[in-house]
């Protein structure tokens, strides 16, 4: 099994029985009139590398609390 890494700094995400690091996943696929016409990329972000990345938005991340963990 390939080891889940972060694509920005390469940290080990998900080890098969070992620690496991909490992630975003990035799924998008391109419609036409882009410059990316029926392409899918996708991402994967450690927690770290997520929080500077939202750091620079101009317009912040919404954030709520969760109440109940299904």
């Amino acid at each position: 099994m390939e080891q889940l890494r972060c694509n920005q700094c390469g940290r080990v995400l998900e080890q098969k029985d070992k620690d496991y690091q909490d992630y975003i996943h990035v799924e998008k696929q391109w419609g036409f009139f882009s410059e990316k016409d029926l392409e899918c990329h996708d991402f994967y972000l450690c927690e770290d590398c997520y929080d500077r990345l939202i750091r620079g938005f101009k317009i912040p991340v919404h954030i709520r609390e969760v109440e109940e963990v299904l």
